[in-house]
């Protein structure tokens, strides 16, 4: 990995901290409503998987705001959705959950766990039929593992040998639930192994994260059908706003932040790449000053005009409302 892309990583992975915790504060200050699933203590993971997949389609989790914008999604426009403005990157119809960029092949997150699984596989029998190399790649946590629609999307992923990269963010719960009590062991990579290549990686290791998704990448590009790659991360936060996480702890949160991967990509930079504390801070300085001008747009910006409420729909008066 070059200097330039190894800093871009690191201020990505500053810039979606600083943004998870600017909106942390702004859901509690009532500005942003609904649900919120903050992605803190998993950028090294986030970023780079990202990066890395170079105009792949990608479907994501609800936990998507980081990914959004390692993608390459507008701050401003991903912090005006969590607001429920116009200028959202939805335009204030999908909120925290519902992130969508197709002109950054981000076909963003699903409500329903598991739900953008079977999407991803319909996604890359397009492309598989449409000749396109670039693949499809779908991020899911632990909890996904354990639904029906994975299995049968692992079936027709692996039958086809379709493009599809599984990308499985094993955090270790499934909201509240550890692993190991819905599943007969913590890595969920043995459910796939008898459907295709499965791979694993230290999700708080940014670097790693990047080269295993490459690598993933090109086995799927190459024809020989679909990859599983696990990576082993930890959050720091509940599950969303509404969990407080008093099922874990504070020896168990200690070990997770002592992988913190800003920090280790920090080190990264410093003894590989010859940057120094100051340079560091000031990438952490515009990464902050990024977010607090996508705070103030998101403030700034209109409310959505109740004609919208009628866009995009299936059938114009059908429903006397």
């Amino acid at each position: 990995m070059n200097k330039l892309l190894a800093e871009e990583i690191y201020y990505d992975m500053l810039l979606g901290r600083a943004f998870e915790l600017a909106a942390k504060e702004h859901y509690m200050a009532g500005d942003i409503a609904g649900f919120l699933h903050l992605d803190i203590g998993q950028e090294g993971f986030s970023v780079s998987a990202m990066k890395a997949f170079g105009k792949g389609d990608v479907f994501t989790t609800y936990r998507e705001h980081v990914m959004a914008i390692a993608r390459g999604m507008d701050p401003k426009a991903v912090m005006a959705e969590l607001f429920g403005k116009a200028a959202g990157v939805s335009r204030g119809r999908g909120g925290s959950m519902h992130l969508f960029d197709p002109s950054h092949f981000f076909y963003g997150g699903d409500a329903i766990v598991g739900g953008q699984i079977p999407n991803a596989v319909g996604c890359a029998y397009a492309r598989k039929f449409l000749g396109n190399e670039d693949g499809v790649m779908v991020v899911f946590g632990d909890g996904a593992t354990n639904g029906g629609a994975f299995f049968e999307s692992l079936n027709n992923a692996s039958t086809q040998k379709l493009p599809l990269l599984f990308l499985c963010e094993n955090n270790g719960y499934a909201i509240g639930t550890k692993i190991t009590r819905v599943a007969p062991f913590e890595k969920q990579a043995k459910k796939a192994e008898p459907y295709m290549v499965t791979m694993e990686v230290d999700g708080m290791d940014a670097i790693a994260v990047y080269e295993a998704v490459k690598e993933a990448q090109h086995k799927i590009q190459d024809g020989h059908g679909p990859v599983f790659l696990e990576a082993m991360t930890c959050r720091y936060e509940g599950h969303s706003m509404s969990d407080p996480g008093t099922y874990r702890s504070k020896e168990e949160m200690g070990i997770c932040k002592a992988k913190d991967p800003i920090e280790r990509m920090g080190k990264v930079l410093q003894t590989s790449y010859g940057l120094d504390s100051g340079q560091l801070e000031a990438l952490q300085k515009k990464a902050q000053a990024a977010v607090d001008d996508a705070v103030a747009f998101a403030a700034d910006a209109p409310e959505p005009e109740p004609e919208e409420l009628y866009a995009d729909i299936f059938c114009k008066g059908c429903a006397n409302v």
